[in-house]
C-alpha cells in the first residue's frame, strides 16, 4: 500500500466569473520532500495553496493534507499544515509572544512557551518578544508570520514567498532553520521568485503557467533535460550573423549564446574566427533554473518530456 502523501491534489479546478485560476491541476508531494512550486504572478500558485490550506473552495477536484480531505475533514487537514502567507497580515494590538500564544490556542495548545521560545530564537525574534506587532519592521513582521505557521508543529509547512523583502541575514537564518525542520521529517512546500533559492533547496519542482501544471520533475532532471549549454564570449569584432538568433549581447563585446550541447561549442568558436572576430574570453557552462523557467514560461512545452 503506498504511503500517504503529504499533499495530494487531483484535477483541481478553480473558476471565477472572468478567469480560470486553476485548470485541472494534479500533483502529489511526498512526506519529507522539499518541494518547489514556481510560476509567474497570476499562474495559480497562491490559489492552489489557499485551497490546500482550506482558505478557498475549489470549483471541482479534490485536495488532501496527510490523507485528510481539506473539505470533508477540514479540522484534521488544517491542523496538519502551517502556511506562511505572502501578505503581511497581523494584529496590531498584541506583542510577538502574545501573537504566538494566541496562534497556539487556535490549535488547542496550552503551555507551548518552550516551543515558542525555540521558534523565536531560531528566527531571531527573542529580542522582540515583548514588542508590539505594529512597531516591527516589515522583515520582522515576516519572521512572526513564519513563527505563527510553526507554533503547532505541523508536519507540512507551506512557505508562500517567505523571503520577499527580507534582508540577507534573515534569509540565511530562515533557510538554516527550515532545512533543519526538513531533516527532522517536515514536508516543505516553497513558492518563490528567487529561483536560485529553489534550485539550491528543492529536490523536486512543479511549474504552473496559466493555471496549468506544465512541468513536474526532480530539480536536477529538469536542469539536465531542459537547460541548454551557455557559451559566454568577449569578442573584438562583430558577432557572425549566423549566431545572432541564439545570442544575447551584454555590450562591451560580451555575448551569451545558447547551444544544444557541448559538442556545438567548437562550431560557435569556428564561426567567430571565420568572421574575423577575435575571442578574448570564453566560458562554457550549463544554464540554471532561471533559464529553464524562462524557456517554459515562453511556451517551450515540447521540451518537457513525460
Amino acid at each position: 500500500m503506498p504511503a500517504i502523501a503529504a499533499i495530494e491534489v487531483a484535477e483541481l479546478v478553480k473558476r471565477y466569473p472572468r478567469v480560470t485560476a486553476l485548470d485541472g491541476v494534479s500533483l502529489r508531494v511526498e512526506q519529507g520532500e522539499f518541494f518547489g512550486l514556481l510560476g509567474p504572478n497570476g499562474a495559480g500558485k497562491t490559489t492552489l495553496i489557499s485551497i490546500v490550506a482550506g482558505l478557498s473552495r475549489a470549483t471541482s477536484g479534490r485536495a488532501t493534507v496527510m490523507g485528510c480531505d481539506v473539505v470533508a475533514d477540514y479540522r484534521a487537514a488544517r491542523s496538519r499544515i502551517g502556511v506562511v502567507p505572502q501578505e503581511l497580515v497581523f494584529d496590531p494590538f498584541f506583542s510577538v509572544r502574545e501573537t504566538l500564544r494566541f496562534q497556539s490556542g487556535y490549535f488547542g495548545l496550552r503551555r507551548n512557551d518552550d516551543w515558542i521560545d525555540e521558534v523565536m530564537a531560531n528566527l531571531d525574534l527573542t529580542g522582540k518578544a515583548d514588542a508590539n506587532m505594529r512597531t516591527l519592521s516589515g522583515g520582522m513582521k515576516r519572521r512572526v508570520l513564519v513563527a505563527q505557521a510553526l507554533v503547532h508543529r505541523p508536519p507540512v509547512i507551506v512557505l508562500d514567498e517567505p523571503t520577499a523583502g527580507v534582508d540577507v541575514e534573515l534569509r540565511q537564518g530562515l533557510w538554516a532553520f527550515i532545512r533543519r525542520l526538513n531533516r527532522e521529517g517536515h514536508t516543505i512546500v516553497l513558492t518563490t521568485h528567487y529561483l536560485e533559492e529553489a534550485q539550491q533547496l528543492c529536490g523536486r519542482i512543479g511549474m504552473l503557467r496559466g493555471g496549468r501544471l506544465i512541468a513536474l520533475d526532480r530539480t536536477q532532471a529538469l536542469l539536465q533535460r531542459l537547460a541548454d549549454v551557455q557559451v559566454r564570449l568577449r569578442l573584438r569584432g562583430e558577432l557572425p550573423p549566423v549566431l545572432r538568433s541564439q545570442a544575447t549581447e551584454q555590450g562591451d563585446g560580451r555575448v551569451t549564446l545558447r547551444v544544444a550541447s557541448a559538442a556545438d561549442v567548437e562550431g560557435v568558436l569556428a564561426a567567430c574566427r571565420e568572421a574575423g572576430a577575435a575571442i578574448d574570453e570564453v566560458e562554457v557552462g550549463h544554464a540554471d533554473l532561471e533559464d529553464v523557467f524562462m524557456q517554459l514560461m515562453a511556451g517551450d512545452r515540447e521540451r518537457v518530456a513525460a
